[in-house]
């Protein structure tokens, strides 16, 4: 039962502290849009996106006016576009990324994710024809977000596509130098990518989902350091108790809007993702609720033992305010994206070596970090191969994005606007990894893949 006190507490978090639903997502698979003919096959995928989303962004307003929560973004992700383009004799990927542009932007979304490829154990038919057409895909469209899962667990990690998207990542950075290197922005390197994530950039709706689902995503880094700030001195139990505690109620919120969007549009709900993501908003930061924890700044040394914590806590306090939790589900570490991280980076507290041991612990992986612009794509692609390397290992979903800043120095400054923010470029290891990354070939699955 609802009190005044449930309701009042509500309200202070949507006021104050920046709790929002951060997406509503509709996923729709694009499988029976099929066909040899190209054209074909784009006038198909059109027509099924704009017939099922139509009324997605109605519908978010909708819900936003009449139960007072904030829903920033309503979002879609479709099948991997590789997937679609196989079926092609004529594999035009750019046809197909701005057909899925069309889309969008009748529809009125703010993205639409899924001009992907899953890569992990070779390539297929269309792959390769995708995933070289992302820097040009992604510099003629506004709205098209991209992902290529390059690893898992059970399969390994596919060296080649490695080496491939070190080279796709400097190249969609060349192509939008002049819009602040924006392409490598909206695009994701996944190992053990989930099919059903609802976040951009590196949502799609895997091959096992519904034809049609809405996957909602909350956020509420705000309203967790908060609720840390009133409770004072006290040991962490009491801390991880907290966050748990906090965390139900964030993902209640979800549940609630994720229920009404699938009545109202007549499509399935699929999963929340509780996952904390934050903004370049001042408050509404993961690190300053590490440093609510006792961190003197984020990425000093206890920093991953903090994140661990939240982490944990959070995906136990959200798997009992909800019967289907999916997606990453945790705390994101996106430095452009986070105040306390831009702020963490600048003064030096934070280096890309403690982040990556981050990873190991938070939902997701190296996002949204400005690297030097001269970097070699030998070493981006020596950053995805580590990235992949714990992911790979610890069962988990791991990602890179980062964003070679063009004719930028370290120390320099990158600035995407709105909820992508800005940040200084960091700082690299000068060492080549170039001969290992050339090598090419697939690093093996770990033993922990042989469960059957």
């Amino acid at each position: 039962m609802l009190n005044a006190r449930d309701i009042l507490e509500t309200i202070t978090m949507i006021q104050d502290e920046h709790l929002d639903v951060r997406t509503i997502t509709m996923g729709i698979s694009l499988l029976d849009c099929c066909h040899s003919d190209v054209d074909v096959m784009c006038q198909k995928v059109y027509d099924k996106i704009t017939r099922y989303a139509k009324d997605l962004v109605a519908t978010g307003e909708q819900i936003e006016k009449e139960f007072g929560i904030p829903i920033i973004n309503k979002r879609i992700s479709v099948t991997p576009a590789a997937m679609i383009l196989a079926s092609c004799e004529n594999k035009d990927a750019i046809k197909l990324a701005k057909t899925l542009e069309k889309a969008a932007v009748a529809c009125g979304v703010n993205f639409l994710g899924g001009f992907s490829a899953l890569v992990q154990k070779g390539f297929g038919p269309g792959d390769r024809e995708l995933i070289e057409a992302i820097p040009e895909a992604l510099s003629v469209t506004d709205h098209i977000c991209s992902s290529v899962n390059i690893g898992s667990t059970k399969a390994g990690i596919n060296m080649d596509a490695v080496g491939l998207m070190g080279k796709v990542v400097r190249k969609s950075a060349e192509l939008t130098a002049d819009r602040d290197c924006i392409g490598p922005a909206k695009l994701v390197v996944f190992c053990n990518a989930p099919e059903d994530n609802p976040f951009m950039a590196g949502a799609f709706h895997g091959a096992g989902e519904p034809d049609c689902v809405i996957n909602v995503g909350v956020s509420g880094p705000g309203v967790v350091r908060a609720a840390l700030a009133k409770a004072g001195d006290c040991d962490l139990t009491a801390v991880a108790d907290l966050i748990k505690k906090t965390a139900f109620k964030i993902t209640r919120m979800g549940q609630l809007v994720a229920s009404e969007a699938s009545r109202r549009l007549g499509v399935p709900f699929g999963i929340v993702d509780l996952s904390l993501a934050p903004t370049p908003a001042i408050g509404d930061s993961v690190a300053y609720i590490l440093e609510e924890m006792g961190l003197e700044c984020c990425g000093c040394h206890g920093t991953t033992a903090a994140l661990a914590l939240l982490n944990d806590a959070v995906k136990k306090g959200g798997v009992m305010a909800s019967s289907h939790v999916g997606g990453l589900s945790g705390a994101f570490i996106p430095v452009t994206e986070d105040a306390g991280m831009i702020h963490a980076a600048r003064c030096g507290a934070l280096s890309l070596n403690k982040l990556e041991a981050m990873t190991a612990v938070c939902s997701v992986g190296l996002d949204m970090i400005n690297i030097p612009g001269d970097t070699p794509a030998e070493v981006i692609s020596a950053i995805i191969a580590d990235e992949a390397a714990i992911g790979m290992v610890n069962s988990k979903t791991t990602a890179v994005r980062v964003i070679p800043a063009i004719g930028k120095k370290v120390g320099e400054e990158l600035s995407f606007g709105g909820l992508l923010g800005s940040g200084p470029v960091m700082p690299l290891s000068t060492y080549s990894p170039a001969k290992f990354i050339n090598r090419g070939g697939r690093i093996p699955a770990p033993m922990q893949s042989l469960k059957n």
